[in-house]
């Protein structure tokens, strides 16, 4: 755009942005002041009053392991209606607390396995893939046995089916 700018002083800014391929309401809208908008507070939303009553609901000894939506259901059983469930997760995003609410419910940390082979035949692996056959809507099924070491093809089949039981062609 500052080319468009010194362009413009000598040929005009039309020829300017023409040269350049840019839109010239594009160079306008750049030359424009940034309007920041600022949104207006709604009109229902909650007073900081409000909010420390809900948070001290959802919170307290009745409701501490039960998520929003079953504690608003809760207080509407009992003819109260303190805010929405959204208005709830709000509170609770608010205040870092959007988390697992049950009693005891912990994630147990999943190690994923590691397989080692530091020599062939130690440890096999397999593979299934589906292939394309000459018809719409005909597949065959490429069974593949490999050796983790070498990570060459132990034995393979190909099937009509997946649970089909043909011809097995084998390199070992």
């Amino acid at each position: 755009m500052n080319a468009i700018e010194t362009l413009s002083v000598s040929a005009g800014t039309q020829a300017a942005c023409s040269a350049l391929n840019v839109h010239r309401s594009r160079y306008y809208r750049y030359r424009q002041p940034k309007r920041v908008h600022q949104r207006a507070s709604p009109p229902l939303k909650l007073s900081d009053a409000e909010r420390q009553r809900v948070h001290d609901v959802l919170v307290s000894p009745a409701f501490v392991d039960q998520a929003p939506a079953t504690v608003a259901a809760n207080l509407s059983d009992e003819g109260l209606h303190l805010c929405s469930v959204r208005s709830m997760y709000r509170i609770f995003h608010e205040r870092n607390q959007v988390r697992e609410r049950r009693r005891g419910h912990q994630r147990t940390h999943y190690a994923k396995p590691e397989l080692v082979a530091m020599a062939p035949k130690q440890c096999w692996s397999w593979d299934i893939t589906k292939l394309k056959g000459p018809a719409t809507w005909q597949y065959f099924y490429l069974y593949v046995i490999l050796d983790l070491f070498s990570r060459y093809v132990v034995g393979w089949m190909v099937a009509n089916r997946a649970n089909g039981v043909q011809g097995c062609e084998s390199d070992s």
